[in-house]
């Protein structure tokens, strides 16, 4: 990646090279999910500053994925915006079964 990325879809073709283990593709998801239920009870409850907690949760899970199992950086620090669009992406795509945990499969 010593060239900066051009496009999305050129991105999303990285992202997913990054995102080839299991474990850490599920940890994605849940974090991803988590993000939703936060954001919905942080609405229902009116919970101000407690918004702190969706990027604590949703980059929390998706990090420990990198660390401990993809052993790769996250590629949120280079591309911040086309990484967090790629994390919905993959959480869609794996809710509606176009994607799976396991790579292999995808």
């Amino acid at each position: 990646m010593a060239d900066r990325i051009k496009t999305f879809s050129e991105f999303y073709k990285f992202y997913l090279t990054e995102h080839q283990n299991r474990t850490s593709r599920a940890l994605h998801f849940i974090g991803t999910f988590l993000v939703f239920v936060i954001i919905g009870v942080a609405v229902y409850y009116d919970w101000g500053w407690k918004w702190f907690f969706i990027p604590v949760v949703g980059y929390g899970f998706a990090w420990v994925g990198h660390a401990f199992f993809e052993k790769n950086k996250p590629a949120t620090f280079k591309y911040p915006l086309w990484s967090l669009i790629s994390d919905f992406k993959l959480f869609f795509e794996i809710l509606v079964g176009k994607r799976s945990f396991d790579s292999a499969k995808d």
